[in-house]
């Protein structure tokens, strides 16, 4: 009787929980198809009557944003950068966890420290370095999103690593496969979970992100990704067109989510993998 009480309150916990999480999800997608003049007096209402507005929204915001070319530019840097910081955050880390010396110590403690140093504090410097080096356009995001990205893939990378039993590496030695045969051929495979969990993580964190295209790249010039093509329908005044904002915003989650759904098998796995030795 006690198990099925314990049991029967976590269930609620869980449901509850699953309304948090899914309710901005649920409130987007309603005012999505209202009026715009309506989502500030009633958001919280379903579209009837009135206040429906069909698919004028999304008619609206692809109009007015270029959205689907916004949509190839963020799959482009979004593509290419994932698999820029998993191919060499892997090799980072493998480096890193079997050449034992202070470099690497030093090296791996970089990379550890950089998880905790806010975006806000290397800003500037950033922008004055893109400019500099000529980054404000799709390839020199990725360079950049390599960078701020690399210190939790290398963390997770290592900590599955150094799981793995140096005694498959001997072997290999021994039967003359190279480092790099060795490391594409035997660890990467073995690296398979936790690169699809840095790779899930990487995808949603670059997908989404505002600021550093926004601060880089710009709004005037033909490479803005969608967050930033969607903030452009804030008006000078700060005048919003809330529902298509909504609508873009809707777009914009899907793909992601549909990706987060056919991938979030191997999240738990690959991170439960990665701290084994962390």
């Amino acid at each position: 009787m006690k198990e099925k009480t314990i049991n029967a309150i976590l269930f609620v916990i869980m449901l509850f929980l699953l309304g948090i999480f899914l309710f901005p999800i649920a409130f987007i997608l309603m005012n999505s198809f209202k009026g715009k003049f309506f989502i500030s007096d009633s958001p919280f209402t379903l579209p009837t009557g009135d206040t429906f507005a069909g698919l004028e929204n999304y008619v609206s915001g692809l109009a007015r944003t270029g959205f689907f070319q916004a949509a190839g530019w963020s799959f482009f840097i979004t593509i290419i950068s994932v698999f820029v910081v998993v191919l060499l955050s892997a090799m980072t880390a493998y480096y890193l966890t079997r050449v034992k010396n202070k470099f690497t110590q030093v090296i791996y403690y970089l990379f550890v420290f950089s998880m905790i140093v806010p975006f806000q504090m290397v800003m500037f410097p950033t922008i004055k370095v893109a400019d500099f080096l000529h980054l404000n356009n799709p390839i020199g995001m990725v360079v950049l999103y390599l960078g701020f990205g690399s210190g939790l893939s290398v963390f997770m990378f290592s900590g599955f690593i150094k799981s793995i039993p140096i005694e498959i590496e001997e072997a290999s030695m021994i039967d003359g496969c190279s480092p790099i045969k060795h490391f594409f051929y035997i660890i990467l495979p073995i690296l398979k979970p936790t690169a699809i969990t840095v790779a899930i993580l990487n995808t949603m964190w670059i997908w989404n992100d505002y600021l550093l295209p926004y601060l880089v790249i710009g709004v005037s010039t033909p490479y803005k990704t969608i967050p930033v093509v969607i903030q452009m329908l804030v008006g000078s005044n700060g005048n919003k067109d809330l529902g298509a904002m909504m609508a873009m915003l809707v777009l914009s989650m899907l793909p992601v989510i549909v990706f987060y759904l056919t991938m979030q098998k191997h999240i738990v796995k690959g991170v439960a993998a990665g701290a084994i030795k962390g």
